[in-house]
């Protein structure tokens, strides 16, 4: 069924373009292409944001790559992409996408009068939506299964739009949506509290920086692994340890001594992530940019009683959890690590430095370089 479209009421002017990212399909960054294209007409039930600004994340950077299909068995630095149809993370990705997962914005359109009181309002976008609601675990993600926020509006589900108050930059809360959901959703699902000793892969990422937060906010101890070079800056963060992921795990960590693992990372260090762990302890996963392909001894499994735990589909209070901890006086607690800014128009300089994995924290994408924060 065709969705209907409404009277609009708009905050200010909107265009009748705008600029946008389309990405083409699967491959290099040749596949990145900056356009003009007509500014989304909204549909009942929905909104038109102003993207004021937008994280760069591993997720849009394996659907270009075509990493998600079936046949890729290596980490996402060594894809050079997969004509698949099946590239996405739910279902075949419909290239041409507007790819961008987080967005922080403003509202600017409605669909109806009942929804005027978002105008104008700054708000951060929900990307992960469970459109059958919390009883299934069926989930769609905003920039892999329909357009992002790689461009200067995107249209989203009004039920998904949250107002925060808080003095945060728009490119703060632009490093939020992504990171500090899927971080949150494994810290809730792995049920981190002050008792345990939490071991986290990928430590100076985006992920990896929230998870640490967000687990020193429920008092855990927390040890981090991270590249020898960001280690100061990782333990400068909160980490009560920081390990340099160039080592054996074995010479800095031993055996059976972590009650929590949060791996995005995957590859080769997996089953070294199992044995880690003391008995009965839990092994949560959001990620694998390191090969999704692992050595697993089921045995490490049901000899210690371990909990594996697959974190994709975010459980319903994530997010609003999320909003709750910047708005009261858990936001000191947490606070998006901007390593750099990039124009929209640099995406292919931004995910090309994204790769390299030489930033702490997040990279974030702005429509003009010279809007105010």
């Amino acid at each position: 069924m065709t969705p209907i479209t409404t009277d609009s009421y708009q905050f200010e002017t909107i265009p009748a373009n705008m600029q946008a990212v389309v990405t083409l399909g699967t491959g290099g960054l040749d596949q990145l292409q900056l356009k003009e294209i007509p500014v989304p007409t909204l549909r009942t039930h929905e909104v038109l944001v102003k993207v004021l600004a937008a994280g760069v994340n591993n997720n849009e950077i394996n659907t270009r790559l075509g990493w998600y299909s079936s046949s890729v068995t290596e980490g996402t630095a060594e894809t050079l992409g997969h004509e698949s149809s099946r590239s996405g993370w739910n279902q075949p990705t419909p290239f041409p996408l507007i790819q961008g997962t987080d967005c922080c914005g403003r509202v600017v359109q409605v669909s109806s009068s009942q929804q005027v009181h978002w105008l104008g309002k700054r708000v951060l976008v929900r990307p992960c939506m469970r459109p059958h609601g919390y009883s299934s675990m069926e989930s769609v993600w905003m920039a892999s299964d329909f357009d992002g926020a790689f461009a200067q509006y995107v249209r989203v589900p009004e039920n998904e739009v949250f107002l925060v108050n808080c003095d945060w930059t728009d490119i703060e809360l632009a490093s939020v949506p992504c990171a500090y959901g899927s971080a949150e959703n494994m810290v809730h699902r792995a049920t981190v509290t002050s008792a345990d000793h939490v071991l986290i892969t990928g430590g100076s990422g985006g992920i990896g920086t929230a998870a640490l937060q967000l687990c020193k906010m429920r008092g855990a101890r927390v040890t981090s692994i991270v590249g020898e070079s960001k280690m100061e800056q990782v333990q400068d963060m909160g980490a009560d340890r920081v390990i340099p992921r160039e080592g054996p795990l074995f010479d800095f960590c031993q055996k059976e001594s972590v009650d929590v693992v949060i791996d995005s990372v995957g590859g080769k260090g997996f089953s070294e992530l199992l044995q880690v762990l003391k008995r009965g302890g839990r092994y949560a996963s959001c990620g694998a940019i390191a090969g999704p392909m692992v050595a697993f001894d089921l045995r490490a499994l049901y000899l210690k009683d371990l909990t594996l735990i697959g974190s994709t589909a975010w459980d319903q209070g994530v997010f609003p959890r999320l909003i709750a901890y910047i708005e009261s006086e858990e936001s000191g607690k947490i606070r998006p690590r901007v390593d750099r800014v990039f124009q929209l128009s640099e995406i292919a300089q931004a995910q090309t430095e994204f790769l390299k994995k030489n930033h702490v924290g997040k990279i974030v994408l702005v429509p003009r370089i010279n809007q105010p924060h």
